[in-house]
């Protein structure tokens, strides 16, 4: 009985805190994290559907950033503005893209620099 009680093992207390709390950071950072790409994906599909928009093709640049004023308006988009777009028409294929950065506080001074590029193509 005594050999097989001396074999026994597993994790420790202090080692389960400390797998608690990387998990704790892990899930924190990711609370953190997500609603950014969500807001990046939600530009990116913007940015695509006014550029495959027939009606948007002979469009002037003004009806352009209202459409995705309106637009990023309804998903409570302020990351960027129209004004942060840039538009060009080239063989007659409209094609929008943005460029912005995003700065999330994690834990007194640190901070992550998340940088997005959505385009339409």
């Amino acid at each position: 009985m005594k050999a097989a009680a001396s074999g026994q093992s597993g994790i420790g207390f202090v080692g389960m805190i400390m797998v608690a709390a990387g998990l704790i950071f892990v899930t924190i950072l990711g609370m953190k994290l997500v609603p950014a790409y969500i807001h990046s994906a939600q530009i990116a599909q913007i940015l695509k559907t006014i550029a495959h928009d027939p009606a948007m093709q002979g469009a002037t640049i003004s009806e352009i950033k209202q459409s995705y004023s309106a637009r990023a308006n309804i998903n409570y988009i302020t990351d960027i503005t129209a004004e942060d777009l840039e538009i060009s028409k080239g063989d007659g294929q409209l094609s929008l893209s943005a460029s912005y950065s995003v700065k999330i506080p994690v834990a007194g001074n640190i901070t992550l620099l998340l940088e997005f590029k959505p385009s339409s193509s």
